[in-house]
């Protein structure tokens, strides 16, 4: 509605023009369009285009067209969302010339959404780097590697000196694949620093606290093709018609197969919402009252499992407490929601079992976001639906490896594998890495701060600004490494803007330039230094449902970029700790192996169960894809016969003890053996007296029938299975503290081996908790939003009062006691398109999906533009409560409710009306710009992970 073709972006040529008609008018199939878009050497803007049969070497390429050869077919996986699409990749002689779906994934059953059908143009695209840049005098110039990494360098180490490794951030990437991710966190703790974080800090890591904390392990249960199997799907802050396409087709499947009930609770009329055989309108940021408003009708008619509560869930008295207070009366004064719809919705899931939940972003990014994430889960407890195929928290991540980066420990709160920051995880890592622990201890500022939560991405910005005497660490943060990280995904710009001209150095390390580039006012300490995509390595990656894929390397390095691991490298050996960082992993030529790497994480990470996917076992899968059950993910015969696609973690014990993976977490049904498991012994034995562990259940074939702590030596002796035990098995046990060793810290997997030889889990087998007493809020409450338009709540539902974490202070009270309803009535929301990802920087620089949507607008309900005076598609401002302002369009809609206004997160250089296009460098400028959303977005952060609360703040819209 709001796009008007080619308004906003330079104008193609003629013979652009000519094909795009002729592509347009022609009638063809799904191939052979995609061969057309997939052979085109350019794009929309400043490009030129070939026919299918006169493919022209990329402008990426220098040279004459490459001469008739031979097609390869390169197996990669699409680097946007992370369902783990693949994409089969055709290449003549270096040149990737086009590209297909991949008919043989499970994940993606030969369909692309228009962001995987566009990403050959990613990898070629004429907006991406090309040279090592840096800002002097407010014009970028051209730099070698080695000048940038010396001088770069030169200033880390004297901020360093001066005051203390923690005054550098090292911002990582859910674009890095498994490899570098965890290289990238090894390299910031051999720097001497836990402020390093990446994407999931900002999208699920409320996610991965509540849920770790209910049952073990934050991450997500089933997978897309298990929703196949699912009688209702319930989706709440969830759009994947949107932001996840293609998992959608296992969504509509389970309608197709199962008849299978889809719930859309949603501020907004989605896609997804048009699919719904439900649609539940409900007010942002009260999640917790809904949820416990569907309970209540649960718990009031019976409906809830009570023989599964008895055996595998703890705590449901205390939350049946709770939710007697969310009465229908009382749930739609908060909600909005009204209680016959709810009991609808209620008896729908307790009628269409197994059922699944489903959430994204709407979900977590709220101050109270672990409240939100955990209260899904008890929904899921009371009814009985986790351990069964169907049914799980089905939670879809955002980027194609943000479960890996954040599997690997590119966290400021914990090491790879989650062991957290304590001494014994230190210790630990340190033998995996085979190094000296005093000499890692001796590269912090000292012990204390080695074993404290860093900084978080979400608020580096006040790590900056922030008085030094109100920090906890040496001194305040001088420099700020964004390695594959769009700030624009960040709320508070203004501020963030301020934060970058203090800082002593500024460094982008990514392919694209990014907003980082614009959105500062400095001349100089700037530098912008080229990064591969994804299709120029190779190396394994972690969708969603936990599988593990491989990608292989589709073409060499284009113009001046280097792979994220060689950059590493780089900077390694000028810091003078390349020795240490590389002890087991060979370089060659200045290229970490990326085999190396996986081996080296293969050796420590047995908490998870990221120990058994081998380089070797991961290309056999991909090899063998066609072979595995596109619903169930197993193999069907063929030489990974009973394997699970991409080994899902756990996957316990070496690669040689050949476990399958794990399809479906805390499945009871199932050997360990075979996939099978329990619900995690992480909590204790106890709690106030009352037992935790599970009561007569157990997984099947297991020998101790019953609850069970997690596996020791100590215990392996005491049930006489240490005799099971290698002589090389007992060797490391003894390394590892003998007795006191566990089946997280054996680097031998003698414990976990032995624990699954007899049918039992290595971390036990416990009872899931409803209650998280170390939480703020030990059962699940609604807060009101800090910025919210509902005063009358404030006083029954308050935030919280004001508090330090992660060393910084941090504001809940003295920001809500604020009325900032009357002067902006509005409650401002944001969220994904189809056509765009993350920041945006790279999306709106291919000119595929640029041609899709060249407007950054609003969404606002006609009551409220008729009141405002606004038309549709006219200008307008949009006032956030903190001051700053951005200049959109106006798309007039009833998705929205009255008082409810949406804007998309991936648009950026513009800031608060001032294009910004001339300070990008030379060629590198995305066609599309736009106005951030997280201009006006204000603060909020979760009180237990700090993630920023992007989905319920408030402004005012007037015309422009």
């Amino acid at each position: 509605m709001l796009i008007k073709k080619r308004d906003g972006i330079r104008p193609a040529s003629g013979r652009m023009m000519s094909v795009l008609s002729a592509v347009a008018g022609a009638t063809m199939d799904r191939r052979a369009f995609l061969k057309r878009s997939g052979l085109a050497a350019g794009g929309v803007a400043l490009a030129s285009i070939a026919l299918p049969g006169t493919a022209r070497k990329a402008a990426a390429a220098t040279g004459a067209a490459p001469a008739k050869g031979t097609v390869e077919m390169r197996r990669t996986i699409c680097t946007h969302c992370s369902v783990g699409c693949t994409v089969e990749a055709e290449v003549v002689n270096g040149v990737w010339i086009g590209q297909e779906p991949g008919n043989d994934s499970p994940f993606n059953l030969g369909a692309h959404c228009a962001k995987g059908a566009a990403v050959r143009e990613h990898a070629h695209g004429e907006r991406r780097l090309k040279h090592p840049m840096k800002l002097v005098g407010g014009k970028w110039t051209k730099v070698t590697w080695e000048q940038a990494v010396n001088e770069v360098g030169d200033k880390l180490l004297q901020i360093r000196q001066t005051s203390g490794p923690d005054s550098v951030y090292w911002l990582g990437s859910a674009k890095f694949n498994n490899e570098q991710a965890y290289l990238f966190r090894k390299f910031a703790s051999l720097w001497g620093t836990n402020n390093v974080d990446h994407q999931a800090r900002i999208c699920h890591s409320t996610t991965v606290a509540g849920v770790a904390n209910t049952w073990g392990y934050g991450a997500m249960t089933n997978s897309y093709n298990d929703m196949q199997k699912s009688k209702l799907i319930f989706l709440i802050g969830s759009n994947p018609a949107e932001a996840h396409p293609v998992a959608m087709q296992h969504i509509l499947r389970a309608k197709e197969k199962n008849k299978a009930q889809v719930i859309v609770c949603d501020p907004r009329f989605t896609r997804t919402a048009a699919k719904a055989d439900e649609y539940v309108k409900f007010r942002p940021g009260s999640d917790v009252g809904l949820i416990w408003g569907i309970l209540w009708h649960i718990f009031d008619n019976g409906w809830e499992d009570k023989q599964f509560i008895q055996q595998r869930v703890y705590g449901m008295d205390k939350i049946r407490a709770e939710v007697a207070k969310w009465t229908p009366e009382e749930t739609e004064r908060v909600t909005g929601v009204p209680g016959a719809q709810l009991k609808r919705v209620a008896q729908m899931m307790a009628s269409n079992k197994p059922g699944t939940v489903v959430w994204c972003m709407g979900g977590t990014q709220h101050h109270n976001g672990n409240n939100n994430t955990r209260a899904y889960c008890v929904l899921q407890l009371a009814l009985g639906n986790m351990g069964v195929s169907g049914g799980g928290t089905n939670i879809f991540r955002g980027h194609d490896n943000v479960q890996g980066a954040t599997d690997m420990g590119v966290l400021c709160d914990s090491l790879p594998g989650y062991y957290g920051l304590a001494d014994g995880a230190w210790s630990h890592w340190a033998k995996v890495w085979d190094i000296d622990f005093d000499w890692l201890k001796g590269r912090f500022a000292d012990d204390k701060i080695r074993q404290a939560t860093g900084i978080p991405v979400s608020r580096w910005i006040d790590g900056v600004l922030e008085a030094k005497e109100n920090i906890d660490q040496p001194d305040t943060l001088k420099a700020m490494i964004y390695w594959g990280h769009a700030p624009n995904s960040q709320t508070r710009l203004p501020e963030m803007q301020k934060a970058m001209d203090k800082l002593d150095l500024l460094v982008v390390v990514d392919p694209f330039p990014s907003v980082t580039a614009v959105l500062h006012n400095r001349t100089d300490g700037v530098y912008l230094l080229p990064a591969t995509t994804q299709f120029e390595t190779y190396g394994s990656v972690t969708a969603s449902n936990r599988s593990l894929q491989w990608r292989e390397k589709v073409i060499e390095p284009l113009f001046e970029s280097k792979t994220d691991h060689a950059i590493m490298a780089l900077f390694a050996q000028k810091f003078g700790f390349a020795e240490q960082l590389f002890k087991n992993i060979k370089v060659e030529n200045g290229e970490p192996l990326i085999e190396d790497i996986t081996r080296e994480y293969n050796r420590g990470m047995w908490t998870i169960g990221y120990t058994g996917q081998s380089p070797e076992r991961l290309k056999e899968h991909m090899k063998y894809q066609h072979t595995f059950d596109k619903t169930t993910l197993r193999a069907t015969g063929g030489p990974l016969d009973g394997e699970y696609y991409g080994l899902p973690w756990p996957c316990w014990g070496t690669p040689e003890m050949k476990h399958p993976g794990t399809a479906n977490l805390y499945d009871t049904s199932l050997p360990v053996a075979q996939g099978g498991g329990t619900f995690w012994a992480r909590f204790g034995l106890e709690h106030e007296g009352n037992n935790l562990l599970a009561e007569g259940v157990w997984s099947k074939g297991s020998e101790i029938q019953d609850g069970y702590p997690e596996f020791t030596m100590a215990m392996l002796k005491k049930l006489g299975w240490d005799k099971d035990l290698t002589a090389d098995e007992v060797k490391a046990i003894e390394a590892a503290g003998g007795d006191a060793a566990n089946w997280k810290t054996d680097l031998s997997g003698g414990i976990q081996r032995v624990a699954i030889k007899h049918g039992c889990s290595p971390f036990g087998n416990a009872k899931a908790r409803t209650i998280v007493w170390n939480f703020p809020d030990p059962v699940p409450l609604h807060r009101e939003p800090l910025y919210t338009s509902r005063r009358d709540l404030v006083a029954d539902y308050p935030t919280y009062a004001d508090r330090k974490a992660m060393r910084l202070p941090t504001l809940y009270e003295s920001i809500q006691k604020n009325d900032f309803s009357k002067d902006y009535p509005i409650i401002l929301t944001s969220g994904r398109l189809v056509e765009y990802e993350g920041g945006g920087d790279e999306t709106r620089s291919n000119p595929w999906l640029a041609e899709l949507q060249q407007h950054m607008f609003v969404e606002v309900n006609p009551f409220d533009a008729n009141n405002a005076g606004i038309r549709e598609g006219q200008d307008v401002w949009v006032h956030g409560p903190a001051g700053a302002k951005v200049k959109v369009k106006a798309l007039v809609t009833e998705r929205v409710g009255r008082g409810v206004a949406f804007m998309p997160f991936h648009f950026g250089g513009v800031m608060q009306g001032e294009n910004r296009r001339n300070r990008y460098p030379e060629g590198s400028d995305p066609y599309v710009l736009g106005e951030s959303t997280n201009t006006a977005q204000t603060y909020g952060y979760d009180s237990v992970t700090q993630m920023q609360e992007t989905k319920c703040t408030l402004c005012r819209i007037e015309a422009a």
